[in-house]
């Protein structure tokens, strides 16, 4: 074939190759497959590896023109990660939406899954099947050659894995916010002992149960035990309870550091009463404290919450946030030694 043949067969199979993903990748929102037998949850991921393919049959290859379609294949899948990277972005409110980016907008946690389980699905296939397809194919070329192939295809694994942690994040993220909801409801301790008398707590806050609900319901759904791996969830789980405790220890502390100021200023008030008019501090001064039922509320609290995250399989004292919430909250002669 001619060379400028060939340039004009190969813009033309560029076109129909990247054409058609491109096509898939602008669409707004994400395209489930129906068909049970397929090992992809995403048209979109699915006609990537239809692309992907389509640049190495035998009646579309021109073996003159390999390092042509090696460098179109390398494109495809950098065109793929862009598409995953700018949708999790224009979710966030960090980029300006464009063709194909707001897919991930209207995307729900579940949705997430099939993207994890889509791109682990193509790493293991472009590392492996599909390196293996390409070497074959080229086997007549020289060793140089095979390894150039096999470190550009390895690489392009590698840029398909570097998506994996901004989408965890992303499912993270989700997971946190609605988690955090419930820790709203902590605030609510100040106003049930601030001037009111009340007498020491001695059981949990009804709001503990709540918190890590939203973790356990997700890892336990049918999406997640399906189509995630063993070490993915646990990488989950590890990460969104750490994170959802590292809340908790700041509106825990927030609490406290403000419930001691305000005792503190109440005391210097009464304090200077007391020394206008002479009188002497009354017998309430030695009753345990509002701030210290606080606190005593809040260790009640956070013990629940250590045997909510055993009850998922971690350990609590293993979890450096849980053990600033522990000291932030227990009393003198427990700050050392957590035990839920």
């Amino acid at each position: 074939m001619k060379q400028w043949n060939l340039g004009v067969y190969f813009s033309l199979r560029f076109q129909e190759i990247a054409g058609a993903l491109d096509s898939a990748l602008t669409s707004s929102s994400l395209v489930f497959i129906q068909d049970s037998d397929s090992n992809l949850m995403l048209r979109q991921s699915a006609t990537l590896l239809e692309s992907l393919r389509s640049c190495w049959k035998e009646d579309v290859l021109v073996f003159s023109a390999a390092d042509k379609f090696l460098r179109l294949t390398l494109q495809l899948i950098s065109r793929y990660c862009i598409w995953v990277s700018s949708g999790l972005h224009t979710r966030k409110g960090n980029a300006s939406p464009s063709p194909g980016s707001d897919w991930a907008v209207s995307a729900t946690v579940e949705d997430f899954v099939y993207v994890i389980h889509d791109v682990n699905f193509l790493v293991a296939e472009v590392c492996g099947d599909y390196l293996g397809h390409i070497s074959h194919y080229i086997s007549s070329c020289s060793t140089e050659v095979l390894d150039v192939v096999r470190m550009s295809m390895l690489q392009g694994g590698d840029k398909l894995k570097e998506v994996l942690p901004l989408v965890t994040n992303t499912v993270i993220e989700v997971i946190v916010d609605k988690s955090v909801e419930c820790l709203r409801q902590v605030k609510g301790i100040t106003t049930t002992y601030r001037m009111t008398n009340k007498p020491l707590p001695v059981r949990h806050s009804p709001y503990v149960v709540g918190i890590l609900r939203p973790v356990k319901a997700f890892l336990e759904g049918d999406k997640a035990t399906r189509y995630l791996t063993q070490e993915t969830r646990e990488e989950l789980l590890l990460r969104t309870v750490t994170e959802i405790t590292r809340r908790y220890y700041e509106v825990a502390d927030e609490l406290v550091s403000v419930a001691r100021r305000t005792e503190s200023s109440i005391q210097k008030f009464r304090q200077n009463a007391q020394k206008r008019t002479g009188a002497a501090s009354g017998a309430s001064d030695q009753n345990v404290s509002e701030t210290d039922k606080m606190c005593i509320q809040l260790f009640l609290d956070t013990q629940e919450y250590g045997r909510n995250i055993s009850a998922l399989g971690l350990k609590p004292a293993d979890i450096p946030a849980y053990c600033s919430l522990w000291q932030c909250v227990a009393p003198a002669d427990r700050q050392n030694t957590i035990n839920v």
